[in-house]
């Protein structure tokens, strides 16, 4: 299917400046700093995270469906501290070898991923048997007076916001993906309540 107009060309610099919100760089600057060796970042989208990459790094691959956004991420890429790779894919079919990978970064990423669970199993096969998943998402609230409003509100929200979803249990999904969690938490961010309840943390291959 063509993409639409909006999608290609509108969508991506607002997801860019969205996403440059106060809550997500203190996630990103509390998870990304401890990825270490052959990273592997889901959703890269405009490279927010490149900056917070540490000096443990030896490589990046970054995966984004998104031309537009990849080539922002491309003019953030700082020349000479590690090698990145940018890859034009989907999550649900990342071209990379079984066990190749050290660390898996998905920040705000999982809520627009058409199958989370094909992702998720992706994401377990290219690490290493002690690679470790960090990982900060928004999802379903614990309220059911929130979840409602969540699930009604969907269905408009997710055209406008290139498929994020707002009502998706993300510890459920990591966990039944064959993850072991090792350090997680969750509870509500500044924001509109609908689009504020963040479960965050590090998982192990399992």
């Amino acid at each position: 299917m063509p993409t639409s107009f909006y999608a290609r060309w509108i969508l991506p610099p607002l997801i860019d400046l969205a996403m440059r919100n106060r809550e997500a760089t203190r996630f990103r600057a509390e998870l990304v700093p401890q990825a270490r060796g052959q990273v592997l970042e889901i959703g890269i989208g405009s490279g927010l995270n490149l900056p917070h990459y540490g000096p443990a790094v030896e490589r990046l691959y970054g995966l984004d469906p998104s031309a537009r956004l990849l080539a922002l991420a491309r003019k953030r890429s700082r020349a000479g501290e590690f090698p990145v790779e940018f890859l034009e894919r989907s999550a649900e079919a990342i071209p990379l070898a079984d066990r190749s990978v050290d660390t898996v970064v998905c920040t705000f990423t999982l809520c627009s991923v058409p199958d989370p669970g094909a992702a998720l199993n992706e994401m377990r096969r290219v690490l290493r048997a002690d690679g470790t998943l960090l990982y900060a998402e928004h999802g379903l609230a614990p309220e059911p007076a929130v979840q409602r409003w969540q699930r009604r509100l969907n269905r408009y929200w997710r055209p406008l916001s290139g498929g994020c979803n707002m009502d998706r249990k993300m510890d459920a999904l990591i966990a039944a993906a064959g993850f072991r969690m090792s350090e997680a938490s969750a509870g509500y961010v500044k924001g509109p309540r609908v689009l504020a309840y963040v479960f965050a943390g590090r998982a192990e291959r399992g």
